[in-house]
């Protein structure tokens, strides 16, 4: 099962809010999802972003692929950075 870290669109039209979801790759966007690890509101000036870093980097670790997107948002989070020094400090 390949497993995804992506956006599942929520709000109402004109105000998108989103979910940052683990997901298998083959459900739709907005479908079924495994686990919530945050959400992202794009409308707020700063880039309103909150996520669960422990659980990111748990699923991280398993092979979880964040969508290009995602790892924008775990980027400015400091969560990517996390995940490299913690993968090649061996």
């Amino acid at each position: 099962m390949a497993v995804k870290i992506r956006l599942t669109r929520m709000g109402s039209k004109k105000k998108p809010f989103y979910r940052i979801n683990v997901a298998d790759s083959r459900s739709p966007r907005d479908g079924r999802f495994i686990e919530t690890v945050g959400t992202y509101n794009p409308l707020v000036e700063e880039n309103q972003i909150t996520v669960k870093e422990e659980r990111v980097l748990e699923w991280l670790a398993k092979g979880a692929q964040p969508s290009d997107t995602v790892r924008n948002i775990l980027s400015k989070a400091g969560v990517m950075k996390k995940f490299h020094d913690s993968k090649f400090s061996k």
